[in-house]
């Protein structure tokens, strides 16, 4: 009998252009090839002005999409008094 193949050790390695960010507003962008994620700060400056300013822009291929929404919809449903609901979608009708 074989022996299952081992699984090879990952190390994670920062670039040195790493860094990390608070955001509060997420822009999801898709396309046929990828999903495109705009991580930003939301700012009301005013009752009828908000600003939103942009930091970080992220490439998903759907594979890598699909693993982040199923990682995402684990640990946001262990949150008490927190359901996940679908996402409303808009209709054009005519």
């Amino acid at each position: 009998m074989s022996q299952p193949p081992q699984q090879p050790k990952i190390h994670l390695i920062n670039a040195p252009e790493y860094r990390e960010g608070y955001a509060n507003s997420v822009q999801i962008r898709v396309n046929l090839w990828d999903f495109f994620l705009l991580f930003g700060l939301v700012n009301q400056t005013a009752p009828d002005n908000v600003n939103i300013h942009n930091f970080q822009g992220v490439y998903l291929s759907p594979q890598q999409a699909k693993a982040l929404l199923n990682v995402l919809q684990q640990n946001v449903s262990q949150y008490p008094g927190f359901r996940i609901r679908p996402y409303p979608t808009c209709i054009r009708r005519g």
